[in-house]
């Protein structure tokens, strides 16, 4: 259970940050992280209320990083 709530913290935000920079678009990697961690809920490996908001925080971090770095990104244009 500990193992799961380290990855819960970390992979959701970094899996966003990933998808912004391979598609260019916060919008489409916060989109298609919350597709794999509804899938990951729906195969019942997200089970309990404290993955799903430790879930949900990472998340709003990792789309917050991602939005940041893409203002950056139009800035030195």
């Amino acid at each position: 259970m500990v193992g799961k709530m380290i990855m819960a913290m970390f992979l959701p935000g970094f899996l966003v940050i990933f998808f912004t920079r391979v598609t260019f678009n916060h919008f489409l990697g916060l989109g298609l992280t919350v597709a794999l961690i509804a899938a990951s809920a729906y195969k019942g490996y997200t089970h309990t209320w404290p993955l799903i908001i430790i879930d949900a925080a990472s998340l709003t971090i990792g789309f917050w990083l991602a939005s940041l770095m893409m203002k950056r990104k139009k800035q030195s244009k």
